[in-house]
């Protein structure tokens, strides 16, 4: 008999107790501060996802997830006590070899960066509640991928945990720490957003995007209303030059 073959997806310490990332992996209401980010679908996509289609093991501190219809993939999340504090893994049964500095892939880049936004909830804004604004969309010809267009060179080879500070593309001046870097994602602190988070995601080139394109996720806390306003005004201006939604 052949064994599913497994892929570990995410592999991460969270300086938290593990009653707490349990509690932050199961209740709903902690889920909104972490997963996805603002929009009409949030709460029924949670639902779906944390509720109707898995399985929890509080005893063995594991979250299973359903078998993708027809595909025969799963996920699952395991918990455990390490020094410093949990150390949260996602592992993939079954499906193709993930390549991690070729082809862009939604799902695992995704629980990336939804798991890194675990950690700064945990870590640095537990019981907190964020607003963010999430951007995407293919480059026009000419446009660079969002980092550059951003102006993150610098920033982006610094070493996770290195202080920067950067003078944006959007205008916004940004100052912080290296949050976290894989090959396709850089994520940055912000001081200036309440102690949040800046992920931008430069994709590549694929048949949806010919001259590249890519995401941001900007994750705030404590500002006012008119405050984010304005700063997801200029962001959603900034970024529809650049990288239009498809027939925009």
């Amino acid at each position: 008999m052949t064994e599913t073959p497994k892929q570990v997806l995410v592999d991460i310490t969270i300086a938290a107790p593990i009653d707490s990332v349990w509690t932050a992996l199961r209740d709903p209401a902690q889920i909104e501060q972490w997963f996805g980010w603002d929009a009409p679908s949030l709460a029924e996509e949670i639902k779906y996802i944390f509720v109707d289609n898995v399985t929890g093991d509080e005893a063995n501190r594991v979250v299973q997830f359903d078998e993708w219809e027809g595909e025969g993939i799963s996920e699952r999340i395991e918990l455990a006590t390490v020094s410093g504090g949990t150390r949260l893994r996602l592992i993939r049964s079954g499906g193709a070899p993930i390549d991690w500095t070729g082809v862009y892939e939604d799902i695992s880049q995704g629980w990336i960066n939804f798991f890194q936004q675990l950690r700064l909830t945990l870590e640095v804004h537990p019981g907190e509640t964020r607003r963010t604004i999430y951007l995407s969309g293919p480059s026009r010809p000419g446009i660079g991928e969002p980092t550059a267009e951003l102006g993150l060179g610098e920033a982006a080879d610094l070493a996770p945990g290195q202080v920067y500070a950067a003078r944006l593309g959007t205008g916004d001046s940004a100052s912080g720490t290296v949050w976290y870097e894989t090959h396709f994602q850089t994520a940055l602190t912000v001081e200036q957003w309440g102690n949040g988070l800046l992920v931008v995601t430069d994709m590549g080139i694929s048949p949806k995007r010919p001259h590249g394109g890519g995401s941001v996720l900007l994750t705030t806390y404590g500002l006012s209303d008119a405050d984010f306003a304005t700063l997801e005004q200029r962001w959603t201006d900034w970024w529809a030059v650049r990288y239009p939604k498809p027939n925009d």
